[in-house]
């Protein structure tokens, strides 16, 4: 059973903020609930207010205009794969959308939740960060933008300030000539948590077609996702073919730093990123030049 605690309930963002900012450490956001009801029905995490964030109409709303694409953080999993806006645009978000639990896990599982958890596998943070999203963190005096790259300190841990709630993720469009991609793999085909996932963004250079921008990031195989750095340098300015493809699999798997479990070994998990990356490279590849 749930422990005793008080239900808070508010209509509105400045409302919200204000009861964080009076009960602080005692207090906690509650948006879907699939990973802080579960937490506290298993003793591992308690608080004595839950301030709900369900009612509060500024966090559920999707903007795509002026070329950038703002979603309120208790957007749903199943809202985000069924976007219109979302899918022509940012694939491999939808793709991290539709891969989230089970179809009654992805209705109520919220985007601003799965990063705030700060799970090492989860779904959304590889492909947000492949496109380089930005984040808001707001409390009752001041409102901050973090890079979401900068957001995860550990599994579980977080920038975020004890009176702080995460109401909107910012994503720019992409230019012509770009391409993402993000895969998971699991056991299952659904209620999986990942071996390994991997998200791909590439951009390709109008004139000569080799690699203007690139991004891999890495899930499951560190205290946080990652971004391989080693891999997207090796891409930068190079033709977008199997051999450098290849190479860039190769450094991601040194970038990681997976740890053996039940799931997989790290040995595994390495052989995996390689696998992945260069898997993930290709579909980029091709969608890059269908956004041509």
């Amino acid at each position: 059973l749930l422990p005793r605690f008080n239900y808070h309930e508010p209509t509105t963002l400045e409302e919200a903020c204000q009861i964080m900012a009076e009960f602080r450490e005692k207090a906690m956001p509650l948006a879907g609930g699939t990973d802080l009801l579960v937490k506290m029905k298993k003793g591992i995490v308690s608080t004595e207010n839950v301030v709900s964030l369900n009612r509060v109409g500024e966090l559920t709303k999707i903007d795509h205009s002026n070329g950038l694409l703002k979603i309120g953080a208790c957007q749903t999993a199943a809202e985000l794969a069924k976007s219109n806006v979302i899918k022509p645009a940012f694939s491999s978000l939808n793709q991290g959308a539709n891969s989230l639990g089970s179809p009654l896990i992805r209705n109520l599982a919220t985007i601003g939740g799965n990063l705030v958890s700060a799970r090492p596998a989860a779904d959304l943070p590889p492909p947000l960060m492949a496109y380089g999203a930005n984040i808001v963190l707001k409390n009752s005096s001041r409102e901050r933008i973090v890079s979401l790259e900068e957001f995860f300190r550990g599994p579980g841990q977080t920038i975020m300030e004890s009176d702080e709630i995460l109401t909107e993720i910012s994503l720019k469009k992409p230019p012509p000539k770009s391409g993402a991609s993000y895969i998971k793999l699991g056991i299952r085909r659904a209620l999986e948590i990942s071996i390994v996932n991997v998200a791909s963004f590439i951009t390709l250079d109008n004139q000569d077609g080799t690699i203007r921008t690139a991004r891999v990031v890495l899930g499951a195989v560190a205290p946080t996702p990652i971004r391989a750095v080693s891999a997207e340098e090796l891409l930068i300015g190079e033709e977008p073919d199997d051999f450098h493809f290849s190479r860039a699999g190769e450094a991601a798997a040194k970038d990681s730093k997976p740890i053996d479990d039940f799931r997989g070994s790290a040995m595994y998990r390495r052989a995996m990123v390689k696998v992945l990356t260069q898997r993930s490279l290709n579909i980029a590849l091709e969608k890059a030049k269908e956004n041509g």
